[in-house]
């Protein structure tokens, strides 16, 4: 893979932690007035509906072959937040976060197990060093009540996020980002309509985060997603794995900076230690990779 593909991969993969990053922060605080999973399912229909009608604006929305493979996709998106927020209720919000970002770990490992791709040291040692970074950021050590339940999911959340960069590198080869961002979430809408009817949903409380629930859709979600899809167009899942560690470091310094949280000296050299780690990988790459889907 060229230097430059790949810079352009792991620039789309930052732009989309800083999307997710500012997402999550404006989730953080709706979390009083609306449970994490009536939010997760807010936030897809929102990105549901942006991105559908963007896709079919473009031309991107019909024909679609092997439809099914996005209706995985989707049920791959809203699974991801499912396991993620019991992983979080269970563990708290630093180890459940922690736990997932192991995601980028599993991801080299399915390289270098399926495909044989001869991953280096530097990629191994940045990718570890990263996760350690994020697990000083949100501060992992502060569980507020460990269990089998909540470490399992945590580990799901880790598996179904690889799964998702690894099934959205294979799926960015027939389909543009856009279309795989609004079937996916069309997909993830529907799922979460059977799990959480629509008629149980608590408009009265959404009603008054209306704003905050729209940024998070369109930011947190909707562009977040699309710029992660169309960075494994460039470059690997390993890459953009990696790059995704950024997000909670991202967190915490829109957290600084837009709510006046303060970071410890513990949680400021968590953020040195991902940058660096992650400025590393891609300016070394991971060793003898494939090249990345070609761009159409």
């Amino acid at each position: 893979m060229s230097d430059r593909r790949s810079t352009t991969g792991a620039v789309l993969a930052f732009t989309g932690a800083l999307a997710f990053g500012l997402g999550g922060t404006v989730a953080a605080g709706v979390f009083d007035v609306l449970e994490p999973t009536y939010v997760a399912q807010a936030r897809s229909l929102i990105a549901a509906a942006l991105l559908a009608g963007y896709a079919a604006y473009r031309g991107l929305l019909w024909p679609v072959p092997r439809i099914w493979r996005l209706a995985v996709l989707g049920v791959i998106l809203a699974l991801v937040n499912v396991t993620f927020y019991l992983a979080i209720e269970r563990l708290g919000v630093g180890p459940g976060a922690t736990v997932q970002f192991l995601a980028p770990i599993m991801v080299l490992v399915w390289m270098a197990v399926v495909r044989r791709e001869r991953i280096s040291a530097t990629a191994w040692i940045g990718a570890v060093a990263a996760v350690f970074g994020v697990s000083l950021v949100t501060e992992a050590w502060a569980m507020t009540g460990a269990d089998l339940a909540g470490v399992a999911a945590g580990l799901a959340s880790a598996t179904l996020f690889s799964a998702y960069l690894i099934f959205g590198e294979v799926l960015g080869r027939d389909h543009a980002p856009a279309t795989l961002g609004a079937w996916g979430f069309i997909f993830a809408s529907a799922f979460w309509a059977v799990i959480l009817p629509w008629w149980t949903f608590p408009f009265d409380a959404a009603s008054t985060i209306v704003g905050e629930l729209i940024i998070i859709g369109v930011i947190g979600t909707a562009a977040g997603f699309v710029l992660n899809l169309a960075a494994l167009r460039f470059a690997s899942p390993g890459i953009v794995g990696i790059v995704a560690t950024t997000e909670p470091a991202i967190a915490a310094i829109a957290a600084l900076v837009l709510l006046g949280q303060t970071l410890s000296p513990v949680q400021w050299f968590g953020v040195v230690a991902v940058m660096v780690s992650v400025a590393t990988v891609e300016r070394f790459g991971l060793g003898d990779t494939v090249e990345a889907a070609p761009v159409t």
